[in-house]
């Protein structure tokens, strides 16, 4: 008569052991932190900064250093989707907070209140690979297309680099992944974009395109403020950001995308 009573206890303790699992998991998928306050990132599908995953949730190196930085803050982001071209308009009408989207600091110093650089970049010129360009001189008179208002874009535009001759024309996109296509088409005769962004689309696309060795610059990445934003949520998050960096955290996420993370920490590490 023991025996079926045995057979019952375990049977409740598996049950009862399940009913936890099962609220563990629940609690693991359900949204976390929804009382704390929001801050708005306006950011656009710039792969594997920013992207929409296949569940359909944002996703990407920025969201994850976002949600990590804010969460430490005491924040919840919010991530919206902007149109590049109208970044500045959105930040000073309060549509958004930040920006944060492989956002170069390098020339807009001035431009807005920043909290970074939190990894570093390098703006590359790609080619096709049966192309005759080798160097950045053998751009004269060529073609060069870049997502508008995005540091390429300015380094062309601005004619300060000595290295950069005079071409043919600029054709500026407002979508990233057109510049891409637009090369591969052949309306254009290189692109200019960010490295880490340009090695995603090959790798996702199987596109094969050439990168010079002569690179266009080194540029830090960081969260761009309204200069008017008297919150101090930007020296909040500059701090955040550091700490993250100091404890590993950011190496860390940046492992899961990259495959040298160490080389986007420092300016210098493009130097071997």
């Amino acid at each position: 008569m023991k025996q079926p009573r045995k057979h019952l206890l375990c049977l409740l303790l598996a049950l009862w052991l399940t009913g936890v699992l099962l609220a563990g998991c629940a609690a693991d998928t359900a949204p976390q932190n929804t009382d704390l306050p929001v801050i708005t990132v306006g950011c656009d599908n710039y792969p594997p900064f920013n992207y929409v995953n296949g569940n359909g949730q944002p996703a990407g190196i920025d969201v994850e250093l976002a949600a990590e930085a804010f969460r430490r803050m005491g924040y919840r982001p919010e991530y919206i989707t902007i149109n590049w071209t109208e970044k500045n308009a959105l930040l000073e009408s309060g549509a958004i907070d930040c920006i944060w989207g492989c956002f170069s600091m390098s020339g807009r110093e001035d431009e807005y209140t920043w909290a970074g650089p939190y990894m570093y970049s390098h703006q590359v010129v790609a080619v096709m690979p049966d192309s005759d360009i080798q160097t950045l001189a053998d751009l004269a008179g060529k073609t060069v297309v870049v997502q508008a208002t995005t540091k390429p874009e300015s380094l062309f535009l601005d004619g300060n680099d000595p290295r950069i001759p005079e071409i043919r024309a600029l054709h500026s996109l407002q979508k990233q992944e057109l510049i891409y296509s637009h090369l591969a088409k052949g309306y254009a005769d290189a692109v200019a974009t960010h490295e880490i962004s340009l090695l995603q689309y090959m790798a996702d696309y199987g596109a094969e395109f050439r990168i010079l060795e002569e690179p266009l610059e080194v540029v830090g990445l960081g969260v761009a403020f309204s200069r008017s934003d008297d919150r101090g949520i930007a020296q909040a998050l500059c701090a955040t950001l550091e700490q993250m960096r100091t404890d590993g955290t950011t190496r860390s996420i940046l492992a899961s995308y990259l495959a040298d993370p160490d080389k986007y920490l420092e300016a210098d590490g493009y130097a071997d």
